[in-house]
């Protein structure tokens, strides 16, 4: 008779990889980078906001962005399961991932919750009608979108069960009869089955990214320097926050 495994006899990884460790130092730096950027604008808004160049200041922000996309990619390829399992992030900042980042869908509530403010310096409030038109219908395309990496991300987990997972699952019955020549077949067929599923989900990852990346594109083209940079900056403002929270979360767990 075959009893169950006890939970014991499944070891909880601790040990970061080096892909985690690398990405996670460069993390923590974007991320000090992108208060940097924050801190930066409030303060020459609040003395003196005819001296901001809003234009470079979106340019700013959006090349930083980018270098963030750059670097996942690349420590992806090497380790993309350590996206779908960020150790680098809280607990609180990873139950609002949607497929390794921020749910594109996010921005145009954001861009709706600061139309609604009507205070000085809130440049949204002051947004066209052909502006919010334009919105509109980038949110509908972006929707479309975020269904299809969606859906692409359902075919990547049912694909689990395919025709190559259960003959390994026929083959490791007949690993015991025939011994190494089974082991052999069996670890190779493993490998292949891996190789699929990684390279199926760093594929997800990017067509994931992409719409974010599509996403902040399109609105940026929309709105003007001055309202690109208030968007940008509740966006990063609703990042940094999602983080301290997070890190608080923690300390008090300890």
């Amino acid at each position: 008779m075959i009893y169950p495994l006890s939970l014991d006899a499944y070891p909880v990884r601790k040990m970061k990889t080096q892909v985690e460790l690398k990405f996670s130092s460069f993390f923590e730096k974007w991320m000090g980078l992108l208060e940097e950027f924050l801190r930066y604008y409030l303060r020459v808004s609040e003395e003196n906001s005819q001296e901001v160049d809003h234009e470079v200041l979106v340019n700013k922000l959006t090349a930083h962005h980018k270098e963030y996309y750059t670097y996942k990619w690349a420590a992806a390829h090497e380790d993309v399961l350590a996206f779908f399992a960020p150790v680098w992030l809280s607990p609180v900042e990873n139950v609002n991932l949607w497929i390794t980042g921020w749910k594109p869908s996010i921005a145009f509530r954001l861009i709706e919750s600061l139309r609604k403010i009507q205070s000085p310096g809130a440049s949204l409030a002051t947004m066209t009608e052909e502006q919010v038109k334009k919105i509109e219908a980038l949110r509908v395309k972006i929707k479309m979108d975020e269904e299809k990496v969606e859906r692409e991300f359902e075919r990547q987990q049912v694909g689990i069960a395919d025709r190559k997972m259960v003959k390994l699952a026929a083959l490791e019955k007949r690993v015991v009869k025939n011994g190494e020549s089974a082991v052999t077949q069996l670890n190779g067929l493993v490998e292949v089955a891996i190789k699929g599923l990684l390279g199926g989900l760093e594929n997800v990852m990017k067509m994931a990214d992409c719409v974010r990346l599509k996403t902040l594109k399109g609105v940026l083209d929309i709105l003007t320097p001055i309202q690109s940079v208030n968007f940008l900056a509740a966006m990063s403002t609703v990042q940094i926050q999602m983080r301290k929270w997070g890190k608080k979360h923690d300390k008090k767990l300890q």
